[in-house]
C-alpha cells in the first residue's frame, strides 16, 4: 500500500527559516533508511506559501489568491510517498522521524493518508479507465494520477 506522509508547516517554515546543517544530516539519515529498506518512492520539501497561490472553484467560477496564507498549521511543508504493508507500519516508522521542534515551542505534526488503488473504486472505475491511467503514468515516466485515479 502507498501512503503519503505530510509534514505540516510551522510559523518558522512559513517564514523561510532554513534547517541547520545538522538537521539536514539527521533527516538525511532517516531518509536514507527509507531508501535502504526500499519503501521510499518520493520525498520533497516545499517553499513557504508566500511564493504560492490557491485556485478556488465555486459554482463554475474560478478565482486565484496569491500566498502567503494564514493558518501555518494547516499548510504542508513537505511530504514522503512510501510503500509499506500497513498504516501501523508507517506510523511506527515515522514516530522516529526527526522533526525539528520549532524554536518557539510550537507543536507540529505529520499526517498519514493512504493512496487510492483501483480496487477502492469498485465498478465505478472501469478496466478501460484503469488502462488509460497506466498509459498516462508510463508516458509521464512515473506516478501520475496515483494508483487508480
Amino acid at each position: 500500500m502507498r501512503f503519503l506522509v505530510i509534514m505540516k508547516a510551522t510559523a518558522e517554515s512559513e517564514a523561510g527559516v532554513l534547517p541547520a546543517t545538522e538537521d539536514f544530516d539527521t533527516m538525511g539519515s532517516f531518509i536514507e533508511e527509507l531508501v535502504d529498506d526500499g519503501v521510499l518512492l518520493s520525498t520533497e520539501g516545499l517553499t513557504p506559501s508566500a511564493g504560492g497561490a490557491r485556485i478556488y472553484f465555486d459554482g463554475g467560477k474560478t478565482s486565484v489568491v496569491d500566498g502567503p496564507f494564514t493558518e501555518a498549521k494547516e499548510l504542508i511543508a513537505g511530504f514522503w510517498l512510501v510503500e509499506m504493508k500497513s498504516l501501523e507500519e508507517v506510523v511506527e516508522r515515522f514516530k522516529r522521524c526527526p522533526i525539528q521542534r520549532p524554536a518557539n515551542g510550537e507543536q507540529t505534526n505529520l499526517e498519514i493518508r493512504r493512496v487510492w488503488v483501483p480496487e477502492d473504486f469498485g465498478e465505478n472505475f472501469t478496466a478501460e479507465q484503469q488502462e488509460t491511467v497506466e498509459q498516462r503514468r508510463a508516458r509521464a515516466g512515473g506516478i501520475v494520477g496515483g494508483r487508480g485515479h
